[in-house]
């Protein structure tokens, strides 16, 4: 029982993540009926500008506390994230807005491969863990010596994909630009 309670709490941790990938993907393609491919490879570079920040700011030895340092990763690659989108979408999809639907469908895949080899030559393809700058605590969730826990930073990615989602369903329903966003993928 402990084994399967601790594969819940890894695959509950493990599908907030995929839900947030995910709802990029539902947004995108209810709004302009574009399977974007390269989604996935926007989210890697993401990631991989975090890592890049924290390892740098990290290693520098600043004396910020380790919150911040993860904020400081966000905060450069929320907009790092942005820029790529805003890029792939003003030079690769908007020519193709009134070309046959195969075209921005192909342009997307390789668009994909592209930022894939991009990702290697600059971060190579080695793995590159992300330093522990908050110590991982884990919470039993049964009694026995050996049971289920779960963790301060699995409870962190559960909540804040909830709150990611949450706050995205408040903007969909409760504000212009979502009511702009449903009517676009309605017409």
């Amino acid at each position: 029982m402990d084994t399967f309670l601790q594969q819940m709490v890894n695959g509950l941790t493990l599908g907030s993540v995929y839900a947030v990938v995910a709802l990029g993907y539902t947004m995108v393609y209810g709004i302009i009926q574009l399977i974007n491919f390269a989604h996935g490879e926007v989210v890697m570079i993401g990631a991989m500008v975090a890592y890049t920040v924290i390892v740098a700011v990290a290693g520098a030895d600043t004396g910020l506390p380790p919150l911040a340092i993860v904020g400081l990763g966000l905060i450069v690659a929320i907009p790092a994230c942005m820029a790529v989108g805003y890029t792939l979408e003003r030079v690769a999809y908007r020519p193709l807005r009134s070309a046959p639907r195969l075209a921005p469908l192909i342009t997307a895949i390789g668009l994909s491969i592209v930022l894939q080899h991009l990702a290697l030559i600059i971060w190579s393809r080695n793995p590159l863990p992300y330093p522990q700058l908050v110590a991982s605590v884990p919470y039993y969730i049964t009694s026995t010596p050996n049971g289920a826990t779960i963790t301060n930073i699995q409870i962190a990615i559960i909540g804040g994909s909830l709150a990611m989602m949450a706050g995205l369903l408040a903007l969909v329903y409760r504000t212009k630009l979502g009511i702009a966003m449903r009517a676009t993928a309605q017409n």
